[in-house]
């Protein structure tokens, strides 16, 4: 038999594309997040059918990991299912870092002390 000078392991070498790649990752880990879902509740594909009002063949589909998800399914698979499916980081606006206690000196105790007291006996009016 003849070996093809154009064999599979080529084509996908000469067509290999890294955004394909992660779509299928991604697409058959939230599969299998809804499969293990479905496990803990016990729940077969058409209870799911049923609690997302879908057709059981649909759900058939989901279920093959090729289905395209649309946001909109993913997120009522989400409140069907009581699991996250995806997770996005939040923006942090702000990071507070715990940097130790401050021991003041002698100095700084007196004159946090006058300034207490500086405080206490002032009057302090609001202007309206």
């Amino acid at each position: 038999m003849k070996k093809s000078k154009h064999d599979i392991s080529t084509w996908l070498k000469e067509n290999y594309n890294p955004e394909i790649e992660s779509y299928i990752d991604k697409n058959l880990a939230i599969t299998e997040k809804v499969r293990i879902a479905m496990e803990k509740k016990g729940w077969k594909a058409l209870d799911l059918a049923k609690a997302m009002s879908k057709s059981p063949s649909e759900i058939s589909k989901w279920l093959s990991g090729t289905h395209n998800f649309t946001l909109k399914s993913l997120v009522k698979m989400e409140h069907a299912l009581d699991v996250c499916l995806i997770h996005t980081e939040p923006i942090k606006e702000y990071e507070y870092v715990y940097l130790g206690n401050i021991n003041p000196s002698e100095q700084d105790k007196v004159q946090l002390t006058h300034y207490e007291q500086g405080l206490e006996s002032e009057v302090f009016k609001i202007a309206i």
